[in-house]
């Protein structure tokens, strides 16, 4: 990890001249300035007390930053095949994000999983067939190229009266599928 670096890229973010961190952390500008470019190295201590300046902690500064993966290719996704639907997890692993989607396909007189109450909202685009999408008491029938939105206070799912197979991207926050 270069230290030096980071601690810059830090000052410059939060807007910091050298003369700044100095007078905030407590330490010479010359002693940042040579610390910046990896001329010296700060004491556990004083990089404690620099990073304190810099509004942030040694396991804050220290963690590694996950990286994050953007694109996501067939060979990632999960399928789970039920009794009366198959379930493609589209983007794994995604109980850490804010929302998840799937590609679920029903067979003709399927139905997918029931889905509780709960604090969210979702969303479906039907790519393929066309599915009734059952609220409680109400049905709504969304054919190829319509989509969905609702929230989650009521039970409800998705079956396929019809007499082909149903395709839906279907996506939900938070996750919940």
């Amino acid at each position: 990890m270069d230290i030096g670096n980071k601690i810059k890229q830090l000052r410059i973010q939060k807007g910091l001249t050298l003369e700044e961190l100095a007078s905030r952390s407590e330490l010479t500008k010359g002693f940042l300035s040579q610390m910046e470019r990896n001329l010296t190295s700060p004491s556990i201590a004083t990089l404690n007390d620099i990073l304190e300046a810099l509004g942030t902690s040694l396991s804050e500064f220290f963690k590694e930053a996950k990286e994050e993966k953007i694109v996501f290719r067939k060979n990632d996704f999960f399928v789970d095949e039920r009794e009366e639907c198959t379930i493609n997890w589209i983007v794994p692993n995604t109980q850490k994000n804010e929302m998840e989607p799937i590609l679920i396909e029903i067979a003709q007189g399927g139905k997918s999983f029931d889905v509780s109450p709960h604090s969210g909202e979702e969303f479906g685009f039907v790519i393929e067939g066309a599915v009734t999408l059952v609220i409680g008491e109400e049905e709504y029938t969304v054919r190829k190229g319509e989509t969905f939105y609702v929230g989650g206070r009521d039970f409800h799912y998705l079956k396929n009266d019809k007499k082909t197979a149903a395709k839906v991207l279907w996506v939900s926050t938070p996750p919940l599928f």
